[in-house]
Order: structure tokens, then C-alpha cells, then sequence
């Protein structure tokens, strides 16, 4: 029953995604498909951090790395958009290696510095390889293949490839590589002493990260049609962090919810003051303090004791009514002896 309501709030939840531009007007169409690609690139954060227990602050680089290649192909070179799309992922997967053979051995506090330095290697490259990068004037220019280069088109290229890579996401999460990549996170010792190459899954939970991560990058050179350092700087993948933190860590849905937050609230508190980052952070700090585990993991930890609470006055209840029913039969059996 509880799987057929989750489903259900799963097919609502695309209906209303796919109305998004009858519904909505052109501003916020372009604020919707912004909420997917950062929500995406917070999602391939949380599949290395909330699953995997390494918490990346790298990934703005492997996500810039993917959109400097598109722009380049494409404005440069004149490729073909799904070949600069696809050579875009591939570079971040062949960046990815190399970065991830280096970060995953440490752990902790030490991986979280390797990968922002990693992610610096990266940003200092975007302002010095001015031949490639454009320096600091960046790429510009980047058009959307012909049959999607109005908003609402890439609206729904952004929503259908979105769909499916979460889905993909979801299927290696649920497999046995996706339950041993959590019992890593848990206790890395003893699942070396169950035999478990510790060192090969957390590469390739950096490897399926990164590969998000580039394909959220190649969404958002073609979104923006500009890629400069700024794509890579250090806010970008600690706002990721922050999304993932927002919503839940470990929880599915939750950095999704954390991009629309952050994306929308920044938004539209900007239209009224200019100190909008001082009102977004007050919401962060409550929302640690009030919701340690974020939105949906703070709700779905009030749910699962709501249901431990229900199963155990159910239980009382039987528990009684059986004992009442013992004592009449004991009543019923002792007057008939009498009789």
C-alpha cells in the first residue's frame, strides 16, 4: 500500500512538472529548468556524500568541466550538439578518474579538502587557459540544437532527460553495488573484513557521481549559453552541499527539494532586498537547528515513529482485548464447575 502511495505522489509530481509551461509564465519556465540542472548536480553530490559518506565540495569543477567542453565544441569547433553533449560527459568521466583516484584515499575531513582543491585545479585553469576558457570573458555564444531553442522546448529536454538519469540513479542506488556503497558508508572496516574491495566501490561511486555531474553540466552550458570561471567557483559546489543538507541527506528527493528552495527563495527574495544571502542563511541555520536531518529526512524519521507509535498501540489494544477475552472464558469455565 505504502509503495502504491509513493508512486502515486511520483505521477502527480510529473504531471504537474510537465504543466509547468502552460501554466507558468517565461521567467518561470527558465527558473524551473534551473531548478532541475542544479538540482541534478546537488543529487550527484548527495549520491557520493548521502550514500557513500564522502562529501564532495569538487563537484562544481567536474560540472564546469562538462560545460566548458559543450561551449567549446560547439562555438569553436562547430561539432554537432548531441556529439559536444557527449563528449562533454566523457571528458568529465576521464577528469573524474583522475580526481578520483586521487581523493578516494582519504576519508572525512581530508577527502573534503582534496576535492576543493581539485575543484580549485579546475577554477584557476578557467581563468588562466585564456585560449580555451575565454579567461575570465568566458564562452559565449552557445546555441541550442534547432528544434529546442525556445525556453519552453528546452524546458522539456532539460525535464525528460532529468527524469530519466534520476532514474538510472535510482536503479544503481537499489542494486547490490548501491546497498554495499551504503554499508561503506556505515562502517568501512567491517565490510573490508566481509571482503569487499572498499577502495574499487568508492571509485566507481566517485565515477557514477562525476557522471551526473557532467551530464548536469552539459544541461547547463546549453541553459545559460555562457560558461565562465564563475560556473566553477567554489559557491557553486558548496551551494550544491547546501541543497543536499536542505532537503536530507541520503534521502532521494530531498537535494531536489533543497535546489527549488534555495533557487526559487533566492529569486524572489531578491526582488525585495539586497540582502537576500542574509535571510537565505537564517533559513539554513534553522533549518539545521529545527531539522538536523533535513526537510524530507526530518519527515520521514516523524513518519516512521508515527507508524512505530500506531503499530504499538494496535498491539496494546489486541494485547487487552485477548486478555479480557481469557478472563471471561476463565469466568464462564468456573461457574459451569459450580453448576
Amino acid at each position: 500500500m505504502a509503495s502504491w502511495w509513493k508512486y502515486g505522489v511520483i505521477v502527480l509530481l510529473l504531471i504537474a512538472a510537465a504543466l509547468v509551461p502552460q501554466a507558468l509564465p517565461t521567467f518561470w519556465i527558465s527558473i524551473a529548468t534551473e531548478v532541475l540542472i542544479y538540482g541534478l548536480l546537488a543529487m550527484s553530490v548527495n549520491f557520493l556524500g548521502g550514500y557513500g559518506g564522502l562529501v564532495s565540495l569538487g563537484h562544481a569543477g567536474l560540472f564546469g568541466i562538462s560545460a566548458y567542453t559543450v561551449g567549446y565544441l560547439v562555438t569553436r569547433m562547430g561539432v554537432n550538439h548531441y556529439v559536444a553533449f557527449l563528449a562533454g560527459i566523457l571528458l568529465t568521466l576521464a577528469v573524474g578518474a583522475i580526481f578520483g583516484g586521487v581523493a578516494i584515499r582519504a576519508t572525512g575531513i581530508y577527502f573534503l579538502m582534496i576535492t576543493y582543491a581539485e575543484g580549485m585545479v579546475v577554477w584557476g585553469l578557467a581563468y588562466r587557459w585564456a585560449k580555451v576558457t575565454g579567461a575570465e570573458n568566458g564562452i559565449r555564444g552557445i546555441t541550442r540544437p534547432e528544434l529546442f531553442t525556445k525556453g519552453w522546448q528546452y524546458y522539456y529536454v532539460v525535464l525528460v532527460i532529468f527524469v530519466l538519469t534520476i532514474y538510472l540513479m535510482w536503479r544503481v542506488l537499489n542494486s547490490s553495488f548501491g546497498l554495499t556503497l551504503r554499508g561503506i558508508r556505515e562502517c568501512e572496516p567491517r565490510m573490508a573484513a566481509l571482503g569487499y574491495n572498499v577502495q574499487v566501490h568508492k571509485f566507481l561511486g566517485y565515477m557514477w557521481s562525476a557522471f551526473f555531474a557532467g551530464i548536469a553540466g552539459g544541461l547547463y552550458a546549453y541553459y545559460n549559453r555562457f560558461v565562465s570561471p564563475s560556473t566553477v567557483q567554489l559557491s557553486v559546489s558548496s551551494e550544491s552541499v547546501l541543497m543536499m543538507v536542505l532537503g536530507g541527506v541520503g534521502t532521494f528527493f530531498g537535494p531536489l527539494l533543497g535546489s527549488l528552495i534555495i533557487i526559487v527563495g533566492r529569486n524572489m527574495i531578491s526582488l525585495y532586498t539586497a540582502r537576500w544571502p542574509i535571510i537565505m542563511g537564517t533559513i539554513f541555520v534553522l533549518t539545521v537547528l529545527l531539522a538536523p536531518k533535513g526537510i524530507i529526512g526530518t519527515l520521514s524519521a516523524w513518519w516512521e515513529q508515527r507508524k512505530k507509535v500506531s503499530a504499538g498501540v494496535v498491539e496494546i489494544v489486541e494485547a487487552s482485548a485477548r486478555k479480557e477475552v481469557g478472563a471471561e472464558g476463565e469466568v464462564r469455565v468456573g461457574t459451569e464447575s459450580q453448576s
